[in-house]
């Protein structure tokens, strides 16, 4: 069974102020730490991101962008693209802006999910990106976008979601692990 990380660095950054996927931590850019906690769980990876960020990546990487009628459409649009990009039975889906995220954390997640779709909630704030993704799921995605649904969590109900409590994946602080740095400060904030 072929399992296939995809890292969602599209994303706009309005409020980080520059592209997270460039962000770094410990001086590490924040896309080569989602590869890192994604690589012993998959056998292959792709990032989706913006056509103008693209040339930015190592070019050993895979990276690609929205499929063009999707382009922009938020990230059930990146899922959608990561998967027709890669053929895999399996999808890790990782945001790139949870700069804390470890490998552990993936291969627990991977070991609780049996089918369809399973994703993280913590302290009853969900997590819906941070999720493994049977294939299965990919034409329901696309029917989705194509009725200008957009809302990844609607996809993942229709697949009876196995929510799984952040704090059980974890064998430390799981509200920084599951922390999205959405702006500087966040992570200013994460080391105090």
């Amino acid at each position: 069974m072929k399992t296939a990380g995809i890292v969602l660095a599209g994303g706009l950054s309005s409020r980080f102020g520059s592209p997270k996927a460039f962000a770094e931590w410990g001086a590490r850019y924040f896309y080569e730490l989602s590869v890192d906690a994604l690589s012993p769980s998959c056998e292959e990876i792709v990032i989706v991101t913006r056509p103008e960020l693209v040339e930015l990546f190592p070019k050993e990487l895979h990276v690609t962008t929205d499929i063009e009628e999707f382009a922009g459409q938020g990230p059930i649009a990146g899922i959608l693209s990561g998967m027709k990009k890669v053929k895999a039975d399996r999808y890790i889906v990782l945001p790139c802006d949870m700069p804390f995220m470890t490998a552990d954390v993936i291969e627990r997640l991977l070991e609780c999910h049996s089918s369809g779709v399973t994703a993280v909630v913590l302290d009853g704030k969900y997590h819906p990106l941070v999720s493994v993704w049977d294939k299965i799921v990919l034409p329901d995605l696309q029917e989705a976008l194509e009725n200008g649904r957009r809302r990844v969590m609607d996809v993942q109900e229709k697949h009876g979601v196995r929510w799984i409590e952040g704090v059980l994946l974890t064998e430390g602080d799981a509200e920084r692990i599951f922390m999205n740095a959405n702006t500087p400060d966040v992570l200013e904030r994460s080391c105090r």
